[in-house]
């Protein structure tokens, strides 16, 4: 039954070996890409927490989606905020209808608090704060 299945993104990335850095070394996740050197130029695989992944794999032009292919929650977002732009990670302004930002990049709703940020490949990631 899919209800007990485990969801894996995929996202996109002309230079597969940038993103694999990003990911592994400015995000800091644990990158379990297989030894098979094909990975190496193809795809790479991340672990995210106890269950969930997620796999880059090579496509030819840059991404064309303009919305957020992945969120991260977190426990404190001011925290992690500063961890990543120590990183050099810059967070994204909005002022558009239903999505406002603050001066730092964070929008906040009934209790929420997000901010998005840009891969090496131009794709949308958020970094969330719930408040359950």
């Amino acid at each position: 039954m899919l209800d007990n299945a485990r969801i894996d993104a995929m996202i996109p990335a002309v230079d597969v070996t940038r993103a694999r850095r990003f990911y592994r070394d400015t995000l800091g996740l644990e990158d379990i890409t297989p030894p098979d050197p094909k990975y190496a130029t193809e795809g790479a695989m991340f672990q995210v927490g106890d269950c969930t992944r997620f796999m880059i794999y090579r496509r030819p032009e840059p991404t064309k989606a303009e919305h957020t292919v992945a969120t991260l929650t977190v426990d404190d977002l001011d925290k992690e905020m500063d961890r990543l732009q120590g990183r050099g990670v810059r967070f994204e302004q909005y002022d558009q209808p239903g999505l406002k930002t603050d001066r730092r990049g964070i929008a906040e709703s009934d209790g929420m608090r997000a901010a998005w940020f840009k891969d090496t490949e131009g794709n949308i990631l958020g970094i969330g704060e719930m408040p359950f």
